[in-house]
């Protein structure tokens, strides 16, 4: 990032601990990129073997964070995200989105992994507009996240909070909840929430999940569906609601989900 189109920077990288799969590396193998190890190969094929719908929902998350911050930054006219769980940079990360509709789009990312901020540094650039940072913090702590995002964007300014599949890994399900009321209470009315995460009801994914918790990595935790319905009480939803990610504002080529749902999203306003 260059000091005129980013924030106040990255901090100093831990050491990367390459014996132990870790989840932004085993998605970023599952959506076919190559900052992964060996590691992270056998525990991604594992949990595809059990559930081989994994990959598609790795790209189906990916597909409706795209089409949420389409219109959060056209329809909407929000002009600044704080992207939590950012995992490792891929093919239309939030910014590219964001500011292929409005370059002045500011862009604050936000994880804990040290690999992916060995790669932020080199990959999350923004347009000459716009800002683009990433903040090395974890959502357990609220105010720092809060804190830190704030040298980078206006809080007293609709900001969309995006949390794609990274819930699971609070495990108290009403510790997650508070976390994204606290989030959620700092920003100003007229602010946006969109998250989605995986529904603990597609037995496949319960299964996989269950072994690759037991593999030594961070565990996630798969909720219900009225659990998810939850996370957006006191916001207002905007059409179609709380759905199967593949539902959410399909282009006219996309079918409807079939099957068992694996997922659920939506988009909310704060009012």
């Amino acid at each position: 990032m260059t000091q005129d189109s980013s924030g106040h920077g990255t901090q100093t990288p831990e050491k990367i601990d390459t014996t132990v799969p870790h989840s932004a590396r085993i998605w970023n193998y599952w959506l076919g990129g190559k900052d992964n190890y060996p590691v992270d190969h056998e525990a991604g094929e594992a949990f595809r073997d059990i559930f081989p719908g994994i990959t598609d929902l790795a790209r189906d998350s990916r597909a409706f964070l795209g089409r949420a911050v389409r219109h959060l930054a056209g329809e909407a006219g929000i002009r600044q995200f704080l992207d939590i769980g950012t995992g490792l940079p891929t093919a239309d990360n939030t910014h590219e989105i964001a500011q292929r509709v409005a370059p002045d789009a500011r862009i604050v990312y936000v994880d804990n992994d040290p690999l992916v901020l060995t790669h932020a540094e080199a990959l999350l650039t923004s347009a000459p507009e716009g800002v683009t940072d990433y903040i090395d913090a974890d959502l357990h702590d609220p105010d720092a996240v809060l804190r830190e995002a704030a040298r980078t964007l206006d809080l007293t300014r609709p900001v969309a909070l995006t949390m794609m599949q990274v819930s699971g890994y609070i495990a108290d399900y009403d510790e997650a909840r508070s976390i994204v009321r606290a989030l959620m209470d700092a920003l100003p009315p007229g602010s946006f929430f969109a998250f989605n995460d995986s529904v603990d009801t597609n037995r496949a994914n319960a299964e996989a999940t269950r072994l690759y918790n037991a593999s030594g990595a961070a565990p996630y935790c798969l909720r219900s569906p009225r659990q998810l319905t939850g996370f957006f009480e006191g916001l207002e939803l905007l059409a179609p609601g709380v759905v199967p990610i593949t539902d959410w504002r399909p282009g006219p080529e996309a079918a409807a989900a079939a099957g068992d749902v694996i997922a659920l999203g939506g988009v909310a306003r704060k009012p």
